[in-house]
């Protein structure tokens, strides 16, 4: 694995892993809302030892990617950030499309990118995606937020994770995470109000999926509705591969369990078979 730069278009520079081989395929991969590449780096590591090659950034105001810490313009941004992630690992790599692979906050912009540039993409897996959240702001962050979209939308506001035991029951991890120092905790009200805008371009008018897809879930998650998730997720037309896997004990940050073997091999053996479709 090797720390690289690379600057966008509008002259940000993101900070990302990249675990680069000489492989047919390549994986991106998408963090959740409060996580950076640093907490992913396991799953990375083993789909690298397969072969595959990942890249893993931290997105524009997050973890290394320090610049401008939580806060976006508008959503089409993080959409275009990761269209030209997938443009430079198909130049850098020589193919022709991508994987994607998100977690949490991060599958929201797997599924909008399905319907961005799904001709570029090989497949999408979602781990505990999202776009149904059972943790939300108070309601009078909601006010305040509402505001501060008018007056002052660049004002920060808690984001409402910063309780470690939402995420594992792994006391290790939960240790991990309470002392991270780059995880996001806070931002703006005009990065909530985009997150909103994100969820109306996904929700409202499901898409055909033209991509194999995969859907992780875990039983004992706090932080996202899986009823709600597996509902939307059923409804998403496809003329391709689309499967569910479900972990009965495992918590939000599944990759975070004492014991996560199942997982790492249900992953792998899930790339694997994305490579013969």
């Amino acid at each position: 694995m090797e720390f690289i730069k690379y600057t966008l278009s509008d002259g940000y520079t993101l900070s990302a892993r990249y675990w680069r081989n000489d492989s047919t395929d390549g994986i991106l991969y998408i963090h959740g809302i409060q996580s950076h590449g640093l907490w992913f780096e396991i799953s990375s590591s083993a789909l690298a030892d397969m072969g595959f090659s990942v890249l893993l950034p931290d997105r524009r105001g997050s973890g290394l990617s320090k610049e401008n810490r939580g806060d976006i313009n508008r959503y089409q941004q993080w959409l275009d950030d990761l269209d030209e992630l997938v443009e430079f690992m198909s130049a850098d790599l020589g193919l022709k499309k991508i994987h994607i692979l998100a977690v949490s906050w991060g599958g929201k912009l797997a599924m909008a990118l399905s319907k961005t540039i799904p001709h570029k993409l090989t497949s999408i897996t979602l781990i505990a995606p999202g776009m149904f959240p059972r943790v939300d702001v108070s309601l009078s962050d909601k006010i305040a937020i509402a505001s501060a979209i008018i007056s002052n939308p660049a004002k920060q506001f808690p984001i409402p994770l910063n309780q470690p035991e939402l995420f594992t029951d792994n006391p290790e991890r939960q240790n991990f995470i309470r002392n991270d120092k780059l995880k996001l905790t806070k931002v703006s009200a005009r990065f909530l109000y985009n997150s909103r805008k994100l969820d109306g371009f996904i929700l409202k008018s499901p898409q055909r999926l033209k991509c194999p897809s995969k859907l992780f879930l875990a039983g004992r998650d706090k932080i996202i509705d899986n009823c709600k998730t597996l509902k939307f997720y059923r409804k998403l037309k496809s003329s391709v591969l689309k499967e569910v896997t479900f972990y009965s004990q495992a918590s939000h940050t599944i990759e975070f369990e004492a014991d996560n073997r199942r997982f790492l091999a249900d992953l792998k053996d899930w790339f694997i078979r994305c490579k013969d479709i």
